[in-house]
């Protein structure tokens, strides 16, 4: 009985630990969006982020919500600035953010000049807000030009404008530069360079970022914490996500987020909840699994339709992404089998002392996801 209390005690406390953070917060870090225009000798740059996180002297490689940091309460207070005080103030501290941008062509850094500042007006406080500036830089005749920043500005979405049917669009992680970019004529990446980039923004959206999937994925193993079920389970939603996941990025196939993100919630309780009536696997689980596989392509799809894909390495970067899913997924697995399911799961109080209690927390989750997406959006 002691053991039986203890573990149930040990599960609560592990799970809580790491869901509730997710649940209560709605501060999230959203990668900056940089669109470039590289002209004959001068580079336009347009970035839309949110200042005050900067301002704020948060480190957005290392934080996913900003109610994490230390620095959370002048992060708020900035939010709350009228867009005047707010330009102020960045005016104010773009010396630093100068030098801390990489711009960088025939091997020597180019120095960016601040154009202008549009900062909305305040809205919701507790929503990011989103502002934009515009920098040029003088280039010089002829030579490619690579863009990256400072790795505490996060991750970035580049995106060239220009003509060229190969012109970049990706993904560029904290501190990674673009590969070469021109006027005349784009430097694309390889297949292989492409693939390799986008494993990592693949897997960086199931851990940390993928809280909803994550959770799905745990419900899949607290039915049955052994290879065959979860076999049986990971390669139905498996198939079913990169189904759609190829369909979205491809624009085949196209449903609204507002749709989309409350049945991925409604999808969480249903798996939680079987497990707490379901001894076994039901012989439509793996149907059911499916199912719900293909909406969590969709909400893959939504991800990288943000990001956008490379026009001229399209099938690498999908493949790359989707493989990056995939060892999230396996990930979240293997801890959640290191931690509960070797040590306990033959154990004759696993179900009643784990598996059960670790399922109400999931499905209590997804239900208060589901609240939040049809009533509180």
């Amino acid at each position: 009985m002691i053991h039986f209390i203890s573990a149930r005690v040990w599960m609560f406390a592990l799970v809580s630990s790491l869901v509730v953070p997710w649940v209560v917060t709605a501060h999230e870090v959203d990668p900056a969006v940089v669109n470039v225009a590289v002209g004959a000798d001068q580079i336009e740059m347009r970035i839309s982020m949110t200042l005050e996180a900067v301002l704020a002297g948060i480190d957005l490689e290392a934080v996913e919500n900003t109610d994490d940091t230390a620095q959370s309460a002048d992060y708020d207070a900035l939010r709350a600035l009228e867009p005047a005080a707010l330009q102020d103030a960045f005016h104010a501290y773009w010396p630093q953010m100068q030098n801390r941008l990489q711009i960088v062509s025939g091997g020597q850094p180019l120095q960016p000049q601040l154009q202008s500042v549009i900062v909305p007006e305040v809205g919701n406080i507790e929503l990011p807000r989103t502002s934009e500036m515009t920098l040029t830089v003088d280039r010089p005749a002829g030579q490619p030009v690579q863009i990256g920043w400072d790795r505490s500005f996060g991750a970035m979405i580049l995106r060239q404008i220009s003509d060229q049917p190969d012109a970049f669009t990706g993904y560029l992680a904290p501190g990674q530069l673009s590969p070469p970019l021109s006027d005349t004529a784009v430097s694309a990446e390889t297949g292989w360079q492409t693939f390799v980039r986008y494993v990592p923004v693949g897997f960086d959206h199931i851990i940390p970022k993928g809280l909803d999937h994550i959770l799905f994925v745990l419900g899949l193993f607290f039915l049955a914490a052994r290879l065959g079920p979860l076999i049986w389970q990971i390669s139905a939603f498996t198939l079913a996500h990169t189904v759609t996941l190829a369909l979205g990025a491809l624009g085949l196939v196209n449903i609204a987020p507002e749709i989309v993100e409350p049945l991925i919630a409604a999808s969480i309780v249903y798996v939680a909840v079987e497990n707490i009536f379901a001894q076994k696997l039901t012989p439509w689980r793996p149907a059911v699994i499916f199912a719900f596989g293909l909406l969590h392509g969709l909400g893959f799809a939504s991800v990288l339709g943000e990001f956008g894909l490379p026009t001229a390495q399209f099938i690498p970067a999908l493949i790359g992404f989707n493989v990056g899913v995939e060892v999230g997924q396996l990930t979240v697995i293997a801890i959640a089998f290191l931690a509960v399911g070797l040590w306990f799961r033959n154990k004759s109080w696993y179900r009643p002392a784990i598996a059960i209690p670790a399922s109400c927390i999931i499905a209590a989750v997804g239900a208060f996801w589901f609240v939040e997406r049809v009533f509180l959006a």
